[in-house]
């Protein structure tokens, strides 16, 4: 194996395969490690799907606060799928082999999918905005055809942005071994391991972040700076609490797609030589975490949407008594 690895593909020429890694030093028992995986790609798609399910049928929630919801759902779903095959493949078949296009495919996905994330998160922070501190003009702000809008240029704005950097990968020489350190394709994990000169990749990237992230990051900053203002200016401790209380499930969708990223990029940036375990972990809880979360949680924290799923829970279970019944 180590003779394929290394060298093989350094010419531009011919195809080049990379190879994706499981978990190092449990090779033996991928099989059972596949379990909790299978588990939270199953909470995360079936969560999500059910969350669509109760916005789509529920008329009452035909509401500019639950669009966003239903994106950032749509979402969620996009990132589990996007990682989902390579990760059963190794874990089930030690499949472990993936072609540069297939790779950059991935890449691009994942990518994409994550920053939609953090663009949506910023548009829901602009509901709430929208929602305390100008109520009157609620409706007239966020009207059907603006969230339109608003998720058109969020499709546009984080599609466009990575073939910018993707096409330069296949024409880069990959002289050094094709092993991968994550069961998925990783941009930053691909370039490394190239002999080419990869500045523009480096330096587009960090300009993609800031541009992407930090603006995001900065728009959600900036909205509930003004909402505590707001909030702060509301007489009653009822009324401050009742107000908080709409910004509950967003804060939370919030922390869990920037703390395990900030904590990702600290590893890779402190802990280089720290134990691959740490690495691998760090980047499955940065795009497991969300999409298996978000659906529990506003289904915890919205009373509309806990509803909904106490709805579907209790006409699975009469169809269940109804066939034991037949039976």
């Amino acid at each position: 194996m180590d003779s394929v690895l290394v060298g093989t593909n350094s010419s531009t020429e011919q195809p080049i395969s990379f190879y994706l890694t499981g978990i190092p030093g449990y090779e033996n028992v991928h099989h059972l490690i596949s379990i909790p995986f299978c588990v939270l790609y199953l909470i995360a798609i079936v969560g999500n799907c059910t969350i669509l399910h109760i916005i789509r049928t529920n008329k009452s929630l035909h509401e500019p606060m639950y669009y966003f919801l239903a994106i950032l759902s749509l979402t969620d779903m996009g990132m589990s799928v996007s990682t989902l095959p390579t990760v059963l493949k190794i874990f089930w078949f030690d499949a472990r082999e993936i072609e540069v296009n297939a790779c950059i495919a991935q890449i691009y996905f994942i990518q994409t999918f994550s920053l939609m994330e953090s663009s949506v998160l910023l548009a829901m922070a602009f509901d709430r905005y929208v929602a305390i501190c100008d109520p009157l003009r609620y409706s007239s702000k966020l009207t059907p055809q603006c969230i339109i809008y608003i998720g058109i240029f969020i499709v546009i704005r984080c599609s466009i942005i990575l073939p910018v950097v993707l096409v330069r990968i296949p024409t880069f020489s990959f002289c050094r071994s094709h092993v991968l350190s994550h069961s998925y394709c990783l941009h930053q994990d691909v370039i490394r391991l190239s002999c080419s000169d990869i500045s523009f990749n480096i330096y587009f990237g960090l300009f993609a972040v800031v541009i992407y992230w930090g603006v995001d990051s900065l728009g959600i900053f900036l909205s509930y700076a003004f909402i505590l203002r707001s909030v702060l200016g509301i007489a009653s401790q009822e009324g401050k609490l009742k107000a908080l209380n709409t910004c509950a499930s967003h804060i939370c969708a919030v922390l869990i797609l920037y703390v395990p990223m900030i904590g990702l990029s600290l590893v890779h940036r402190f802990a280089k030589h720290s134990s691959p375990i740490i690495h691998i972990t760090m980047a499955n809880i940065y795009l497991l975490v969300p999409p298996v979360l978000n659906p529990i949680i506003y289904s915890i924290k919205t009373k509309h949407i806990r509803q909904g799923f106490l709805k579907i829970l209790k006409k699975f279970d009469f169809i269940c008594r109804l066939e034991v019944t037949r039976v």
